[in-house]
């Protein structure tokens, strides 16, 4: 009998925010996951969310209009750069995943308003130079210009440490003064030990894909000597809450730590 494969992380995490694109073993892996961690769901949702309030904050309030969405995964509504369009119309826009399948999704479904430019390019976060490279990004982002670098929910897809921090250094390397670092991480720092240890020990058997949830303060050496925004490196539900749309779960549930950091 064939070995099943392993599911696909980030096509999980898309089924959970209420995207399309997952396939038998996501989903049975997602009832696994619910056995032990029956709020991940509402969790993931919060991590979208904040998201979305961060390209808000930096659009509408710092002025970005340059954007690059590393492990953007499958389009969703709305879609980064429509909720940046909406404050202005010429935002540009360039999403970026290793999946060819996500790869298909967006240029056949993303359409950006005709003032700006919204495309699809495939790379790899541990091979930036490759990434920043890129036709479309080369023809889409001006980087001698600040831009905003949106790293939500694939830093912790990442399990080797050095190789983590190593892709964002040279990351902040490349990009121009002025541009900002977007995080949004999973984290045990909330979760009780009882929990932690039913997690670990499904993550262990192999099946479940990769996953490095971060403390604090191994997330904050991600921006080490970077400006932070207010209110800092907090819970996704504490992260510019946004006061018509209440978080889903609780800080404890949500799992999840958020920053937006500026290059200096």
């Amino acid at each position: 009998m064939a070995e099943r494969a392993a599911p696909n992380t980030a096509r999980r995490y898309n089924l959970w925010i209420g995207g399309k694109d997952y396939t038998g073993v996501e989903q049975d892996s997602t009832k696994t996951v619910l056995t032990v961690l029956p709020t991940i769901i509402d969790a993931a949702l919060e991590g979208r969310a904040v998201l979305l309030r961060a390209v808000r904050h930096l659009v509408g309030e710092r002025g970005v209009r340059q954007i690059l969405d590393i492990g953007a995964g499958q389009p969703l509504a709305p879609n980064v750069h429509e909720v940046a369009q909406q404050i202005d119309p010429a935002c540009r826009v360039v999403y970026v995943d290793n999946d060819p399948i996500v790869a298909v999704h967006h240029r056949g479904t993303v359409r950006s308003r005709p003032e700006g430019r919204a495309e699809f390019q495939p790379g790899d976060l541990r091979k930036v130079a490759d990434l920043l490279t890129g036709d479309e990004v080369t023809g889409v982002l001006d980087l001698r210009r600040p831009v905003a670098v949106l790293l939500a929910s694939v830093l912790h897809l990442l399990e080797d440490d050095d190789e983590a921090y190593a892709a964002v250094r040279r990351l902040r390397d490349s990009l121009a003064p002025g541009s900002y670092l977007v995080i949004v991480h999973g984290t045990f720092d909330t979760v009780p030990d009882e929990t932690q240890r039913a997690v670990r020990t499904l993550l262990a058997d192999g099946n479940q894909g990769p996953y490095r949830p971060r403390s604090r303060d191994e997330i904050a050496k991600f921006l080490d000597g970077l400006e932070l925004e207010p209110p800092g490196i907090v819970s996704s539900v504490e992260w510019r809450p946004d006061p018509a749309n209440p978080p889903r779960t609780t800080v404890t549930d949500a799992m999840c730590y958020t920053a937006v950091a500026k290059l200096p």
